[in-house]
């Protein structure tokens, strides 16, 4: 399993229901690693899809406590767990903040856009830099878009494929 996020220097990942800044080859990045795989999202981050609805060419499942129409809902993570191994797909954790924490576990990855900027977020992204067993096994070159300075990262923590 994967964690797919993109967050600022210091894990904020969202505000106000939103993303902190839309970086349009970072959503096309998003896109292309999730597509024909499966996700694993939240309710919250659910509804700021477009149109609020599941994204098109993967599985998409939700957690939530409440159900909803026409969407993989599920109850919690153990039954989530049990779905992604029922696909037998690529899984990427997708957010928000508390679908992170209740699947970092899982994840022997996490792909970081990281955003060189100090946003007033109020989500964030678990620190990976102060976790245990985590380390940065790659980083790209910054990039610039709207002057706003990013990179890709990839994050690996031992014993988790």
């Amino acid at each position: 399993m994967i964690a797919i996020v993109s967050a600022d220097r210091n894990w904020g990942i969202g505000r106000s229901g939103g993303l902190l800044v839309r970086i349009p080859e970072d959503m096309r990045r998003f896109r292309r690693l999730t597509l024909r795989n499966t996700i694993i999202v939240g309710r919250e981050t659910l509804a700021t899809f477009p149109d609020g609805k599941p994204l098109a060419g993967r599985a998409n499942i939700v957690l939530s406590a409440k159900g909803l129409a026409g969407v993989n809902t599920v109850p919690s993570v153990e039954v989530a767990l049990e779905m992604v191994r029922r696909l037998g797909r690529g899984t990427y954790v997708v957010g928000g903040q508390q679908v992170y924490e209740a699947f970092l576990t899982y994840c022997g990855e996490a792909y970081v856009t990281r955003i060189d900027a100090d946003y007033d977020a109020d989500r964030f992204f678990p620190p990976l830099d102060k976790l245990e067993g985590w380390r940065l096994a790659k980083s790209g070159e910054w990039r610039e878009y709207a002057e706003v300075r990013y990179r890709y990262e990839t994050w690996e923590r031992g014993g988790i494929k």
